[in-house]
């Protein structure tokens, strides 16, 4: 019985709590209400494209819409070929066709949230992934209508972690904070990244562990991630993300 309630004590510690302030400051902030008065401009964090002569790969994310965003963020990829005047931008969203081609600006807000980068490529680097990343986006067994299911998955985040596990030279994972990334789109419960670096266990993505170079390790339960970033000296705390010594 009390290895039982410590196991409790250290959920709550752990997995609860962190969620629940970060509700708490979530509400209290200023989001927007409705995708309608929401901001899907430009945050200008991307060069113009046409400034920008080599290829380019990014990973992009920013925190998503509604109480969700207390706890989760949403990604999506971009591509610039070389010589090209236009980014390419691919999400996977809720309605209509799940995979979105250039539905929205290549580094827009996401429900007015600004984003980040999470991967960038420059110049022969990225010119050698974009085929690789094109081909792991065709790839995608879930860009059929009704593929897209907000929680436990597959969703945007599953999208986006499906194409970086299949060009293993992306060497990074999604943010912690990006709920339904662990979700199993091969189906097998059990998987090692390409690589064979990170292996992976889950329960259909309801709760699951990950260990290796890029994932650290990680403790995953009902989309909330707790764990260690042994790369950059850092910890994993349930809906804040990762705080770590060391920059990506």
């Amino acid at each position: 019985m009390r290895t039982l309630k410590l196991m409790l004590l250290g959920f709550l510690v752990v997995f609860v709590l962190p969620a629940a302030a970060s509700a708490a400051i979530w509400y209290f902030g200023d989001h927007a209400t409705s995708w309608r008065t929401a901001d899907w401009s430009s945050s200008a964090l991307l060069p113009p494209a046409a400034t920008v002569p080599e290829a380019r790969v990014y990973i992009l994310s920013a925190r998503t819409g509604g109480l969700k965003g207390a706890v989760s963020e949403h990604s999506w990829i971009v591509v610039k070929e070389e010589g090209g005047a236009q980014y390419e931008r691919w999400d996977k969203v809720g309605w209509g066709m799940p995979v979105r081609h250039n539905g929205y600006p290549a580094d827009g807000r996401w429900y007015s949230n600004e984003p980040r980068v999470v991967f960038a490529a420059a110049g022969e680097r990225a010119a050698t992934l974009i085929p690789k990343v094109r081909a792991a986006i065709e790839s995608y067994p879930f860009a059929m209508r009704g593929g897209y299911h907000i929680f436990p998955g597959p969703n945007s985040n599953s999208f986006v972690a499906h194409v970086m596990r299949q060009v293993p030279e992306i060497d990074v994972s999604l943010p912690p904070v990006s709920v339904g990334r662990d979700y199993p789109t091969g189906g097998r419960l059990a998987f090692l990244d390409p690589d064979g670096r990170d292996l992976h266990l889950s329960l259909f993505g309801y709760a699951g562990l990950s260990a290796g170079w890029k994932s650290g390790f990680e403790i995953n339960f009902l989309g909330l991630v707790a764990g260690l970033d042994f790369r950059r000296l850092g910890i994993k705390v349930p809906a804040f993300g990762t705080f770590a010594l060391i920059e990506a």
